[in-house]
């Protein structure tokens, strides 16, 4: 018997339109979210006006319009995102979180929620996140678009954006402001450390992908449900165009969605008094939340050990080894996420478990913050149809800066501490590469990426100086640059103005 303040996810819920959808009704990010909430109620398969009552901790996910201070909102949202989807249901939770930026934020609520409840400072919590990113575009240049505003007056823990060190002067001046050229960045650094050419590596992308489609495919509420070979992920075309080396469009997380989900924690004592019946009980075996070194510190831009570590420390917890593991959610913005876990975990790329529940980001959907919210949905549903079995659920934030995991299974375990914060302390006592914010001299191409979303392509260029072997970033418009071929260890020549470092050809 487990102790009564062991914590359990007891009700999931998720919902998504299209806007091609014949009952596309355009909902708000707010109608999104409680739409799955009620799912997520009703499964519990018990009294939900009891349960109702009792909800005393409301979490939400930022969406993409409330995750910058300066994002617009095109058809308006609401001040207190929490307390309007508590209203929505007809919830009157003492506490509300409006959680930081980053998409390991579902697992890491998970995470807390659990100890929460295990620490006995809550009895029943609720985390769920949403977003309508294809609603915005869709109303945005009509004359009939709907209002999203409201006011709510209701006390909130925001806990801001949180985006300190994510986008700094010298991140924004040098070009790497979008995900897919952070991405690019790390993807061509792990290339050069494999020794790959971009024609190798590109199919291996493709290979890594595909199977995620089919999961796609089948999966009702995905925003993209085609399947695809590997050949048509890496094969640019007028629909499939180059993002940025080297990402095609179809291998980068697919951003326009309508969807939200939920999911309904508490600990075993109370969902024995609402008579949860125990097939619904499905436990958190393990977890860790990790914060990955500075970028421009970390000795391999390649490669993440701290989201390795946060894997191995949910599976430790958990009592478990990675084999045991039958269902993989890893987070897949792009395939360097999925890369880098398979490299530090020992998976291979091509293991028959999968590593997507849903069909993965750039297929099933990223919805902004909260992808992993529908992962957390679809792992517990698996595990339910499974009993006994494990999955695990991998959330990254940042430009792979911070990463949540968590271990779930119907099997009954008592909740266990991590060490986490102990970890934590390992990551940043860990060596460090020197680099400078301004470089002038001789040097080589240690990673780039080629942006063609601009008006002009654009090379953003990370090299390390001749003379101080320090790191530097920058950027060149030079055609032979940016035409040139593959620029792993070519030579450069860098100088810097006005805050800006450029490279030509040295």
């Amino acid at each position: 018997m487990v102790d009564p303040r062991t914590p359990v996810v007891v009700g999931v819920g998720e919902f998504a339109e299209r806007v091609d959808d014949p009952d596309y009704r355009g909902l708000s990010p707010v109608d999104l979210a409680a739409e799955a909430v009620r799912t997520a109620l009703r499964d519990t398969e018990t009294d939900v006006a009891a349960i109702t009552t009792a909800v005393d901790t409301a979490s939400g996910m930022r969406q993409f319009e409330t995750s910058h201070p300066y994002t617009p909102a095109p058809l308006g949202r609401s001040n207190n995102y929490p307390r309007s989807v508590a209203n929505r249901v007809g919830l009157n939770p003492r506490r509300l979180i409006l959680e930081v930026v980053g998409g390991d934020g579902p697992q890491k609520l998970v995470n807390e929620m659990a100890a929460t409840i295990a620490g006995g400072k809550s009895d029943v919590a609720l985390v769920f996140g949403s977003d309508a990113t294809s609603t915005n575009r869709w109303f945005a240049k009509r004359d009939d678009k709907p209002d999203f505003t409201e006011t709510v007056n209701a006390e909130l823990e925001d806990r801001g954006y949180g985006l300190e060190g994510l986008l700094t002067d010298y991140i924004i001046n040098h070009g790497l402001v979008s995900a897919p050229t952070q991405y690019g960045i790390l993807e061509n650094a792990r290339r050069a450390r494999l020794g790959q050419n971009k024609d190798e590596y590109a199919r291996s992308m493709g290979e890594l992908f595909a199977p995620m489609t089919r999961i796609a495919a089948a999966n009702p509420l995905s925003a993209s449900p085609v399947q695809r070979s590997a050949e048509e992920l890496i094969t640019v075309t007028a629909d499939n165009r180059l993002i940025c080396d080297p990402y095609p469009r179809l291998l980068v997380a697919r951003d326009q969605v309508n969807q939200g989900a939920a999911a309904l924690i508490m600990s075993t004592e109370v969902a024995r008094h609402f008579s949860i019946p125990e097939k619904k009980w499905v436990y958190l075996h393990g977890h860790a939340d990790l914060r990955e070194q500075e970028l421009w510190g970390r000795p391999d831009l390649g490669g993440s050990p701290a989201s390795t570590l946060a894997v191995e420390e949910a599976v430790r917890v958990a009592g478990i080894g990675i084999d045991d593991v039958d269902f993989f959610d890893i987070y897949s913005c792009f395939p360097y996420t999925v890369f880098n876990f398979c490299d530090g975990t020992g998976v291979a790329t091509n293991d028959p478990r999968g590593f997507t529940v849903t069909g993965g980001l750039p297929y099933f959907g990223g919805a902004g913050n909260s992808y992993s919210m529908h992962a957390i949905v679809e792992t517990v549903i698996a595990t339910r149809d499974r009993p006994g079995s494990y999955g695990l659920v991998v959330a990254n934030g940042g430009i792979t800066t911070k990463y949540s995991a968590g271990v779930y299974s119907t099997a009954q375990r008592q909740w266990e501490a991590d060490r986490s914060a102990q970890l934590q302390q390992r990551v940043e006592q860990a060596p460090r590469v020197g680099w400078t914010k301004v470089a002038d001299g001789a040097a080589t191409v240690e990673t780039y990426t080629i942006c063609h979303e601009w008006h002009d392509p654009i090379a953003v260029i990370v090299g390390k100086l001749d003379d101080s072997g320090d790191r530097f970033l920058s950027v060149s418009s030079d055609d032979n640059l940016i035409t040139g071929g593959d620029l792993i260890g070519a030579r450069v020549k860098v100088s810097s103005t006005g805050g800006i470092n450029r490279s030509v050809p040295a």
